[in-house]
């Protein structure tokens, strides 16, 4: 593997790792980022593996949350809610994702004009609910209805498409529910580790075979640097929307998604 396969992996984990979790959409900026690179990985898996960088951040930094969590399970009503919540949000994302595993690797991953209208498209979206008038009747994810945590997992299937964005299609989907700014980001942090696990658990069944040791290698660059940025995104993110909301994110779109256009139809 030569210095500059080093350096993709590298940029292209610091970017997974930054992107994960905010409402800009990952996979859609690995996809533009690795076209213009000129990168591409064995069976697209690269971009879905790495993701295993983002999932460890979480658990990082919510470690003690999570394992509260688990140890109140026997004897907490609460603590058992909240969990059949996050599963019951997870399951549309599984059984879709399974189904349409090849058209989404094979079809929408290579449609670069599909990725940067979808970040323009969700950019318009979020300034739209950004100043929405809205009353939240939640502030704590633990207290989400059931029904509410399935309904945001439908929404979730939405980011499928690339250039959606996972969390920005959960949060959206919370907000217009009923939920505040920062229990809306936080619900989607929790919802990420089964939905990013069970992709990159069943991505690699699919593609293991495939992959080289160069891959491997590339993959575990790009892990570790998405490991490092996503830890900094999640210990600084929700106190920042709930202090400025999601304007910022959504202009950001809007300026990847128009520049990619253009870029697009200069160089192809």
């Amino acid at each position: 593997m030569d210095a500059w396969a080093i350096f993709e992996a590298a940029i292209l984990g610091l970017l997974e790792g930054l992107t994960e979790f905010l409402p800009v959409s990952s996979t859609g900026h690995l996809l533009l980022a690795g076209h213009f690179l000129g990168f591409e990985s064995t069976g697209r898996t690269f971009e879905v593996l790495i993701q295993l960088g983002a999932i460890l951040a979480i658990l990082s930094v919510y470690f003690g949350r999570l394992w509260k969590l688990l140890t109140d399970l026997p004897r907490d009503a609460g603590a058992r809610r909240f969990a059949t919540g996050i599963i019951l949000a997870f399951l549309p994302a599984a059984v879709i994702g399974a189904l349409a595993h090849s058209y989404i690797k094979q079809v929408l991953f290579e449609t670069p004009v599909l990725v940067c209208s979808m970040l323009i498209v969700g950019g318009f979206v979020l300034l739209w609910v950004d100043r929405l008038p809205l009353r939240p009747r939640y502030n704590d994810v633990t207290q989400y209805p059931l029904k509410m945590c399935f309904m945001i997992g439908l929404v979730q299937c939405l980011a499928m498409i690339p250039g959606v964005s996972r969390s920005g299609s959960t949060i959206v989907g919370a907000l217009l529910m009923g939920s505040d700014k920062r229990s809306a980001a936080e619900f989607s942090f929790f919802l990420a580790m089964p939905t990013m696990a069970g992709a990159f658990a069943y991505d690699l069944y699919k593609n293991h075979a495939l992959l080289s040791t160069n891959d491997m290698a590339q993959i575990g660059i790009g892990f570790v640097a998405a490991f490092i940025s996503g830890v900094i995104v999640v210990r600084y993110l929700l106190d920042y929307v709930s202090r400025h909301g999601f304007a910022l994110f959504a202009w950001w779109r809007l300026i990847v998604g128009s520049a990619g256009l253009a870029a697009l139809m200069v160089w192809g």
